[in-house]
């Protein structure tokens, strides 16, 4: 770091509704600073003349200037994430990597070697974890409250129509988007891997059923899986809930309780019957991130900088690590991989 007492400073290359996210968390957090945005079109096109910091059309550009940072922020397109965090540890930056980290694992071991190489950190953004109720799950079972894992089903049911999907946006390319795991439904991937482990013995369905003209894959899937670590799993998702979002939710079925913690977001505990515990009573969970037309996951942003503060001042662990973040993309690769559910 430049000033290892002193503000961190942040760089951020894409200014879409995440980066202008990115750039608003960094303002409001006094241990940080930002000196530099980068954009492909103009500051004013991008909307973000309210922040007076250096500005760029390139990312190479921005990395060769004289401008100090300490970590490039990428909020570019999905099919870029892998790239754009390859080119800043090259130059020496820490990255923050909005999801997926990248479209393939082998892409997200590219950037693993290269974190190695020259020494910095990775930090993923997967900001549903600092959900109460995501933070309120993981005590519970590492606490093995639960007893033995029988069965998890994840529902994902959200809108993502032609306000989403305009003429002319990466949002729908398979270079660019990837699929709706990687883009939608990556952090509710996560959360699973994250409190449950790995999985195998896949099988799925996958549909497209109104988004033919706008998407170059699936709009809904059925999955279903076995926990490496005990129990049996499903995925169900789609983002054809007609106008708004339907929910997002996990039920969990164990040896010593059910637990369900639904909501639009996974941000409310629906069910607690757990044997013998009494649940406490938890913090209220953020708003969702508000784009437009539509809305997105748990508005936690600022729990992710505040954690690479930590970690780049040797004060905490990092919380989503690089391998964390490769292990979710393995999980979709996996998925899409899958032989077709036989009925």
């Amino acid at each position: 770091m430049n000033n290892n007492n002193g503000k961190i400073k942040f760089a951020v290359v894409g200014c879409g509704h995440i980066g202008k996210r990115h750039a608003a968390m960094i303002a409001n957090n006094s241990e940080c600073e930002l000196v530099a945005l980068c954009d492909t079109r103009s500051k004013e096109e991008a909307g973000v003349c309210n922040y007076n910091v250096q500005f760029f059309n390139n990312l190479d550009t921005m990395l060769a200037s004289d401008i100090a940072f300490d970590v490039l922020c990428i909020a570019t397109p999905n099919g870029l994430h892998e790239e754009h965090s390859l080119k800043g540890l090259k130059a020496g930056k820490n990255v923050v990597v909005e999801k997926p980290m990248a479209l393939t694992k082998a892409g997200c071991e590219h950037i693993i070697y290269e974190a190695l190489h020259q020494h910095k950190q990775v930090f993923c953004v997967m900001q549903n974890r600092y959900s109460p109720p995501s933070v309120w799950l993981k005590d519970v079972l590492r606490r093995n409250l639960l007893g033995k894992i029988y069965m998890v089903q994840i529902n994902c049911y959200w809108n993502r129509d032609a306000r989403y999907y305009t003429k002319g946006n990466w949002h729908g390319t398979k270079e660019l988007d990837g699929g709706t795991l990687y883009t939608q439904f990556s952090h509710f991937i996560d959360i699973m891997f994250w409190l449950f482990g790995d999985i195998s013995n896949i099988q799925g369905r996958f549909r497209n059923f109104n988004h033919e003209s706008m998407i170059d894959f699936e709009d809904s899937g059925f999955v279903n899986f076995d926990f490496v670590n005990g129990g049996m799993g499903s995925i169900n998702y789609s983002t054809s809930s007609w106008n708004v979002n339907l929910e997002s939710s996990i039920t969990i079925i164990a040896e010593n309780g059910t637990v369900k913690v639904g909501g639009q977001y996974m941000n409310e505990v629906e069910v607690c019957n757990i044997k013998d515990y009494t649940m406490p009573e938890l913090p209220p969970s953020n708003p969702p991130n508000d784009y437009g037309p539509y809305k997105g996951s748990a508005a936690n942003h600022h729990f992710i900088f505040e954690n690479v503060v930590e970690v780049l001042k040797g004060r905490s662990p990092i919380t989503t690590n690089a391998l964390e973040g490769l292990k979710v993309i393995e999980i979709i690769e996996k998925i899409y991989a899958c032989k077709p559910l036989k009925l």
